[in-house]
């Protein structure tokens, strides 16, 4: 089915959900993953609970220039799903976005769902999902790996 404004994207990692729900919680693993290609990002804060908000801004590398979004997490399942708001900080970005994450065990690692909603109208829906393409491959390359320490 598909929503107007909305982009689905599934992905499996060899990663452990633990582990990839981390990276959706932690804010330094969310500036290494979650800037698609070619941007830049900063978390101003981030208050990982029911109720909670977080703000971050995004930075083109080439032109400098920024956008800062924010929001308030409805609904967090520890391992399992993650549902937060997003809204852009410039008017002419308007609305209010909802970003629905579900993680399951599989054999292999995790199952990964992600739900973006509400994306305003004057973003090409093909935009945002390259992005998120390029974003989740960062999140594989980040959460896959099993590092010992001392390495």
């Amino acid at each position: 089915m598909n929503t107007p404004n909305t982009v689905r994207l599934h992905r499996v990692l060899r990663a452990k959900p633990e582990r990839v729900y981390r990276a959706f919680l932690d804010p330094d693993a969310m500036v290494k993953w979650l800037p698609p290609h070619g941007f830049t990002a900063k978390v101003h804060h981030m208050d990982a609970h029911v109720g909670g908000s977080h703000k971050m801004s995004f930075t083109n590398f080439s032109t400098g220039s920024s956008h800062s979004f924010g929001g308030t997490y409805v609904e967090l399942v520890p391992n399992e799903r993650i549902v937060y708001t997003d809204k852009f900080d410039d008017p002419n970005l308007p609305g209010e976005m909802k970003v629905t994450v579900t993680i399951r065990p599989v054999l292999t690692g995790s199952e990964l769902n992600v739900v973006q909603e509400g994306i305003p109208p004057m973003i090409p829906l093909e935009f945002c999902y390259a992005g998120w393409q390029e974003s989740l491959q960062l999140l594989a390359q980040l959460v896959d790996p099993e590092i010992p320490d001392g390495a």
